[in-house]
Formats: C-alpha cells, structure tokens, sequence
C-alpha cells in the first residue's frame, strides 16, 4: 500500500499596503490574517510594505561586496573586536545549531550606533571606506528602514492580538530596545556537498519577531510539527519572510508559534544572500503573558523574565555552543 505524502505547508503571503495607507477596514482584515499566520504556522511572508526597492537593491549589492574583500580585512572587523555589543564579523563555522554540523555561512551583524553601555550596545565596526565604498551609508540607510517597517509589523501585531495599536512602540522603538541587523553569504556548493553541511542548522529565533529579506536561491526551511515534514519557503518578488521568536510565543502565552527553521546549502552556481533584521526588544520589559492571551482560571505556561535576561540567556547558549541563534 502506498503511503500517503502530506501536503505541502503554506507559507501565506499577506499584502500590507491597507495599513500602510492607512485604510481601517483592510487593517482589520490583515490583522486577523496575521493572527492566523502567528499561530500557525508562525511563518509568513508580506508584500506592500514601504522599504524601497532601490534601497534592497543596493542592499544586496554592498553585500556582496563586502564578502568579496580579501579574508585578512574581514577578520579586522571580526566579533572579538566588538565593545559589548556582539557586532563585526562571523566566519564560516563560527556556528554550531544542529548537531554536528557547522554553519556554512559568513555573517556580519551591524545595530544602532551608541557608545558602550547596556549588554549588546556598542558601536559597529565598519570596513574602511576605500575598501567598501558606500557600504556604511548604505548600511544605515537600511537599518533605518527596517526599523520603522519592524514597529509596523508590531503594531500590526498588537492589533492581531485586540490590543491598542501601540501597545509594542516602547518595546520596539526606545533607546534601550535592541535593533541588530546581519548580512550573510551562503556559498554555492553542490549535490555531494550539501548532504554534509547545513548552511544554518536548524533552531528557533530567540527574540520577538524576525524579517528576512532572501534572494531567490532558495534554502530557507520550515519544520511543520503535525506532519514531521520539512517546507521550502519560497522566494517571492519584493517580499520579506516574518517569523515569531520564542519570546513573542512565551509574551502570547503560547498563542502564537517560534518555529524551527534551518537554511539548507545552497545547491547553485551562485552564493546565496540573506539580511535578516531582529527587533528583541526593550531590555527591561518583563515579559510575561499579555492579558488577552490567557482565560479566566487559566494559568500561565511561563514565569515572567525581562528582555535582557532572556536575551543573555540565549545569546550564552548559542555563542556557548549550544543551539537558538537567530540566522536565516
């Protein structure tokens, strides 16, 4: 007897612009859309969104020019060198998510420029001018970009959860609030290869809400748990890719869904490139379950922590060489 194969998962793709241009009717609809998508499958891709698509464009291009600079001038900009602030540099197999093998990928994570102070607060590192000419502008171009498309998505957010619709401002946009951004090179290998590696092993993002911008080489996975089955998340025009991290799931009390993912090696003649922006929050928050996400007499599944804890917590496991970084 033949086994039957389960279907596809669907990864849904929602149009934004309504809220954007502020229309009341359809920001309802895209509330309850994204309401449907953080439970489950707690992936989803949106469209219409106001990041500039010249903006990506160059984006894309400074990376990979900056992964073209020679080995010794990128190891200058290495994570060790960073002020408290986890910045600069990774190279391949800084990273171990899953088992024994070693991410094959290079990243390099920028945030806000701010002097030395709160954990993950620090300056960046920057590559000199003469050798990555605009790859700083354009850097912070798009961090200021992103940022505010991030505080969209969570008032978004809020509103899918019937909460008011700024409820998240403080904890997304304050001083204090932990914006980072990383570029990566997943480079091009073959059939052989590929079963041997992973080009980001499989984990869950640890923060509140992740956006990804991919290419279209593909590689980004998501594990489906009520049928045990790995999805390709497909590469769609203009789209960022959105994922809950395990402190939303814990905030909503479990409503909402940190999925595991991995980044399989790309199988091409061409490397793949990736930004993912992380929005983790205001370090004193106290995460604890938001009143809409718990029944009367229900008690809730988590003990409240603040950011910082939580994020301390995770970034040891993972830099300890445990598994939960955030990368896609």
């Amino acid at each position: 007897m033949a086994v039957e194969q389960a279907p596809p998962v669907t990864i849904p793709v929602i149009d934004i612009s309504g809220y954007i241009a502020g229309d009341s009717s359809r920001t309802a609809q895209i509330a309850e859309e994204l309401n449907a998508a953080c439970r489950a499958p707690g992936f989803f891709q949106i469209v219409g969104h106001d990041v500039p698509a010249d903006l990506r464009t160059r984006l894309f291009e400074k990376t990979a020019e900056f992964y073209r600079l020679p080995a010794a001038k990128k190891s200058a900009l290495g994570q060790g060198f960073s002020v408290n602030g986890a910045r600069g540099y990774e190279a391949i197999g800084a990273e171990v998510m899953e088992g024994d093998f070693k991410d094959q990928k290079e990243g390099f994570m920028m945030g806000p420029e701010l002097l030395p102070g709160r954990f993950l607060q620090g300056p960046n590192l920057w590559p000199e001018e003469a050798d990555c000419p605009g790859f700083r502008s354009t850097m912070e171009e798009y961090f200021a970009a992103a940022r505010s498309l991030s505080v969209k998505l969570f008032r978004l957010l809020a509103l899918s959860l019937h909460l008011e619709e700024h409820y998240f401002d403080d904890f997304v946009n304050s001083r204090d609030s932990i914006s980072m951004y990383r570029i990566h090179k997943y480079p091009k290998t073959n059939a052989e290869m590929a079963k041997k590696s992973r080009g980001t092993g499989a984990h869950t993002d640890f923060g509140a809400m992740t956006l990804l911008l991919q290419d279209d080489i593909g590689g980004l996975e998501v594990f489906h748990r009520p049928t045990n089955t790995w999805n390709a998340v497909p590469y769609v025009q203009d789209a960022y890719v959105v994922n809950i991290g395990d402190m939303m799931e814990q905030w909503t009390n479990g409503r909402y869904m940190s999925t595991v993912h991995r980044v399989i090696s790309p199988i091409s003649d061409k490397d793949r490139y990736s930004v993912v922006f992380f929005n983790e929050g205001l370090l004193d928050q106290v995460i604890e379950c938001i009143p809409t996400c718990i029944e009367p007499g229900e008690t809730p599944q988590h003990p409240p922590v603040t950011v910082e804890a939580h994020l301390r917590k995770r970034y040891g496991d993972s830099y300890g060489g445990g598994k939960g970084n955030d990368a896609n």
